[in-house]
């Protein structure tokens, strides 16, 4: 169980690492749209006008509950906004520790699944790869099919999140195999379960 435990948090560190390459590094850049200090400025005075009175929040624009909603999301431009009404550092210490306590517990939520569910790293290598892949599907790619969010950003997020998920439940399966694990994979290296 401890080796599980460590196996975890290494993994959760891991992703939080791999979480900060990709997001934190001007490797971002591939995967936001950018525009000029005026189009910036004229559309945080637009969102501060229109959405401060209702608050921070997720926003459908145009919203689509109403009828004239309806007609100006089918003609578009459209967009989904997620609006905070206060501002925040780019590099906020507080959002940057939340973030690793959080990669800290997948990682043990993962290693402690990986443990519970299967007894040698093949397999857990194997189940590790397969959920990551169906997390960021379901997850990510699922936002470009079903909200047509832009699909360069969309693919971006659910690559940077498979390589996470992924390092942190291999990381976490290597370091839980036992020596007894190791010896069986040889003798069992050409067998499928």
């Amino acid at each position: 169980m401890v080796r599980s435990l460590i196996g975890g948090l290494l993994g959760g560190l891991a992703m939080f690492i791999t979480g900060f390459i990709f997001w934190g590094t001007p490797l971002s850049a591939l995967a936001l749209s950018r525009v000029d200090d005026q189009a910036s400025a004229n559309l945080q005075a637009a969102m501060a006008q229109a959405l401060t009175p209702t608050g921070t929040g997720v926003y459908v624009i145009p919203d689509p509950a109403t009828a004239q909603g309806t007609i100006l999301y089918g003609r578009g431009p459209v967009a989904q906004v997620f609006y905070n009404e206060g501002g925040f550092p780019v590099m906020d210490s507080s959002a940057l520790i939340g973030g690793l306590i959080l990669s800290l517990i997948v990682g043990v939520v993962i290693a402690l699944a990986l443990r519970f569910a299967l007894s040698d790293f093949s397999s857990r290598a194997r189940v590790t790869l397969l959920f990551a892949l169906a997390a960021v599907l379901w997850l990510h790619i699922g936002q470009a099919v079903f909200n047509h969010a832009p699909w360069g950003y969309i693919l971006y997020l659910a690559f940077s999140d498979f390589v996470a998920l992924a390092a942190a439940g291999l990381i976490a399966a290597k370091l839980m195999e036992s020596k007894a694990d190791a010896g069986m994979a040889t003798t069992d290296a050409g067998t499928l379960h």
